[in-house]
């Protein structure tokens, strides 16, 4: 006697090849089977789990917003998707302050958290991140990158940096912010979790610091491991200055002092 598998999970295999069609094709599938009365729909047969795991297999966030509005169980997987991911970014995707909050808000086990700007532009602005400095993933977040975001200033870095307290990686590239915010972080380094240590700073094109702020900076975290300045207006002593301060210190790029006559005796990455 044969026993075959549940005919939803022959429609799994779709999920793998284009993820719009298998939202469409499901959709569909409950819309029908809903229409012809009687019988539980297909789909509506699996577990909350099992369908936050599909939904995890999603990127598009566009896709997700669908499949919340297919029906009540479908937007309780999603929510439950979202709360397992390690990892979000926005990378590429043109979403302003609300969405990129709504999404955060629910990603509870969130670790790294990537706000970045591309050509089509994530919008975040201080507002997004003053409310996503009250998400309860904060304080689990390692990793942060807000590089390119021109819309934020010191006000909202500061909101979000000093509430996270086991951040390792910190991405403020190609932003307007100035040493007040150096000096937040700064501050911030003695707060971290025990296990954990602030490890790089991002400061490419960041030409509103000055040797202030990187000397405050280096000199509280004291396990800085590493620190772009690439596209900054620091002066050659300001770069000398941090070295004495911390020799292991990796300052890139690679070969930012080669015109200092000590320069092959300073660890330049």
């Amino acid at each position: 006697m044969l026993i075959s598998s549940p005919p939803y999970f022959n429609h799994l295999s779709f999920l793998t090849f284009n993820s719009s069609y298998f939202c469409i094709h499901f959709n569909l599938l409950s819309v029908e089977d809903g229409m012809r009365g009687g019988d539980e729909a297909e789909i509506d047969r699996l577990p909350i789990d099992l369908l936050a795991h599909i939904f995890s297999l999603l990127i598009s966030f566009k896709d997700l917003a669908q499949v919340s509005r297919v029906c009540r169980k479908w937007k309780q997987g999603v929510e439950e998707s979202l709360a397992r991911r390690e990892t979000l970014s926005f990378s590429g995707w043109k979403v302003d302050d609300e969405c990129t909050t709504r999404l955060v808000l629910l990603a509870y086990g969130l670790k790294e958290l990537d706000i970045s700007r591309s050509r089509w532009g994530c919008q975040i602005t201080d507002y997004g991140l003053h409310q996503i400095s009250m998400a309860k993933c904060i304080g689990n977040l390692c990793s942060i990158s807000l590089w390119g975001s021109t819309a934020v200033t010191d006000k909202g870095v500061i909101q979000l940096i000093t509430r996270a307290i086991s951040l390792q990686h910190l991405n403020i590239g190609g932003t307007f912010i100035t040493d007040t915010s150096l000096f937040a972080i700064a501050d911030s380094c003695p707060r971290l979790k025990s296990s954990h240590f602030f490890q790089t700073i991002v400061l490419w094109g960041c030409r509103q610091i000055s040797e202030n702020g990187l000397v405050a900076l280096v000199n509280k975290c004291q396990k800085l491991e590493a620190i772009n300045v690439w596209g900054t207006r620091l002066p050659l002593q300001c770069l000398v200055a941090l070295l004495a301060i911390s020799p292991a210190l990796r300052i890139q790029p690679r070969g930012v002092l080669l015109n200092d006559d000590n320069s092959h005796a300073l660890p330049i990455y």
